[in-house]
């Protein structure tokens, strides 16, 4: 059931108040904006100020709103003396109005992959996840109105659980150069076998190299159906209630995420930038990605990540081999080889923000890019430079 917001608001829903001497307003931003249906909060955000995710300082807490970062279409938006508020004075409005309503921080619509059908867990999980070992009638594929047999199941008739396959895996790993940080990979299903002793990252490649362990970051699995329990027993049964596509033995099932994803956050910086956070995956089996495109990113909950915090990503600088002052053939290149490399500054790319977290992984989307998105780009405090 929808809850439902019962705001009393000075003009359409809430004032807004902007510290001049702190806020860098946005080049040519405008005067006056109605908010309109499709907006986001970032994009609303992006017209008004130079660094949308410091959007929360601006809001003025009031005490009548219960969540002061709700705005609706309709909305309208002014600048009058330094002041970002609400056009039509303070006379008192009421409205009721459900969150479903509300701007979304960012096209949540366009992630429902993400936000409902994947999750990454760990190898615990997964190892001792029940598994599909058959379906009704001996078929080779099970779709949504027939049995199918799991074994390792302990739960009660009527429980509902997720269908999930495996689709990859994440690890990180140390450098091949030294001084270079640790390596991140995702490891498509495509490259190891459904079998679980395979599937298990303590029979995966690289566990360990001579550099120092490998950093294991979980297992992405994705959510296509559901089922519930019909018989509980050594080999239970389940009847397949929904699903993507068809089932097969090999298919494992988890609980349900009561949460599977938060749509209540706004942009902000984070407190802390985790070392060595980088890309490690795209949405797509692309080799570069840009605007409004999803990526798996080497750092989670357990690294102080959460939702809604922005990033700003950089681009590796490339080492070059000054010429000018070390010419090829030259004794002093010849001595001082170290000397003769330069290492060039990180590449600004773009801003990415997080709108989904597990305990070692975390996605985003990027928001905005001057350049394309390359795996292994690195985040950085998006209130300073490199």
């Amino acid at each position: 059931m929808l809850k439902k917001l019962l705001s009393v608001s000075a003009g359409l829903l809430l004032t807004l108040t902007v510290y001049a001497a702190t806020t860098e307003w946005a080049d040519n931003h405008p005067d006056r904006y109605v908010v309109k249906k499709g907006d986001t909060l970032w994009d609303i955000s992006a017209r008004f100020l130079k660094k949308p995710w410091h959007w929360p300082e601006i809001w003025q807490d009031n005490g009548q709103i219960k969540n002061p970062h709700l705005i609706y279409p309709g909305d309208v938006l002014v600048i009058n003396d330094h002041r970002l508020g609400t056009e039509g004075g303070f006379g008192p409005h009421v409205r009721s109005s459900s969150y479903e309503d509300a701007i979304p921080p960012i096209p949540l619509s366009a992630l429902k992959q993400w936000l409902q059908n994947v999750r990454i867990v760990g190898e615990d999980d997964l190892r001792d996840a029940p598994h599909v070992v058959g379906i009704e009638e001996n078929q080779l594929r099970g779709t949504p109105g027939q049995l199918v047999y799991i074994r390792g199941l302990a739960a009660q008739p009527g429980t509902r659980l997720a269908l999930v396959r495996p689709s990859g895996r994440y690890y990180d790993m140390p450098p091949e150069d030294d001084g270079r940080p640790r390596e991140v990979h995702r490891q498509a299903k495509d490259d190891f076998h459904d079998r679980r002793p395979d599937l298990l990252w303590r029979h995966g490649p690289n566990e360990f190299t001579l550099s120092g362990n490998v950093r294991f970051l979980g297992y992405e699995v994705r959510e296509f159906g559901v089922v519930e329990v019909t018989r509980s027993a050594d080999v239970s049964s389940a009847l397949i209630i929904s699903s993507d596509f068809e089932a097969k033995a090999g298919d494992y099932v988890l609980p349900i995420d009561p949460r599977p994803y938060d749509d209540q956050y706004v942009p902000h910086a984070p407190g802390k930038v985790p070392e060595n956070m980088r890309v490690v995956a795209f949405s797509d089996a692309l080799n570069a990605v840009g605007p409004r495109q999803v990526v798996a990113l080497s750092r989670g909950s357990e690294d102080g990540i959460e939702n809604g915090q922005t990033f700003s990503i950089y681009h590796e600088g490339e080492d070059v081999v000054d010429d000018t002052d070390y010419p090829e053939g030259s004794v002093k290149r010849f001595f001082h080889p170290r000397d003769a490399r330069a290492t060039l500054p990180p590449e600004y790319i773009g801003h990415v923000m997080i709108f989904r977290t597990f305990q070692r992984v975390s996605y985003g989307l990027v928001m905005d890019a001057v350049k394309p998105v390359h795996i292994c780009d690195f985040m950085f405090d998006p209130d300073r430079t490199p």
